[in-house]
């Protein structure tokens, strides 16, 4: 019996995303530019041919990477804004954050790299433009939720609370095992969610 549109589409899904795993691990492993086609490919467990069947090469692979990155925080942001309270907003933000952070250390200090390449590096540079463009619209959000919670200068406070969530995060992809999450969680919501 032939599969129906929506196994292959399915299965061409599955393929992908374990591209992009893969892609992920020697991207982090060995670096973007260290790394080639022939090492996801063979991470994957995929024939070079099947990877040029989806991607037209590495960069194309890490163009839908950083979009990835860029829908997830999309949808985590969207789903903050639908809840009721800016207090509510912020605490999924804080709680979103740093959970995925915990699960994925490496993935957060990757997008976290890249973020912050030179400009010399024209191929790394244009998707650091692409996370950096992402996140300022992010945080224009942001600041309407802190406007919500009556603060004095929404931006400065978003800055702060931008601050202090990512030095929380980086603390946590840098001492993954080690990093007191919950306790750290507790305090940015008390400070920042009330």
């Amino acid at each position: 019996m032939p599969r129906t549109r929506e196994e292959n589409e399915r299965i061409r899904q599955a393929a992908k995303e374990n591209i992009r795993t893969s892609a992920m691990e020697m991207f982090i492993e060995r670096g973007y530019h260290d790394a080639s086609i022939d090492d996801v490919a063979k991470q994957a467990g995929v024939s070079k041919g099947l990877m040029y069947n989806y991607y037209k090469g590495k960069e194309e692979l890490l163009a839908e990477m950083v979009q990835f990155r860029i829908d997830e925080i999309s949808r985590v942001m969207e789903a903050a804004s639908a809840l009721d309270s800016p207090a509510d907003q912020l605490k999924h933000i804080v709680e979103g954050a740093l959970d995925n952070v915990k699960k994925r250390p490496q993935v957060y200090r990757f997008y976290l790299h890249l973020q912050t390449q030179p400009e010399q590096d024209k191929v790394l540079s244009k998707y650091s433009q692409m996370l950096n463009e992402a996140m300022a619209k992010q945080f224009k959000v942001q600041c309407g939720m802190f406007a919500g919670l009556g603060a004095a200068d929404e931006q400065l406070r978003s800055l702060y609370f931008s601050s202090t969530l990512h030095g929380a995060m980086l603390m946590i992809s840098t001492y993954p095992d080690g990093y007191p999450v919950d306790e750290i969680k507790e305090q940015i919501i008390k400070q920042f969610c009330t």
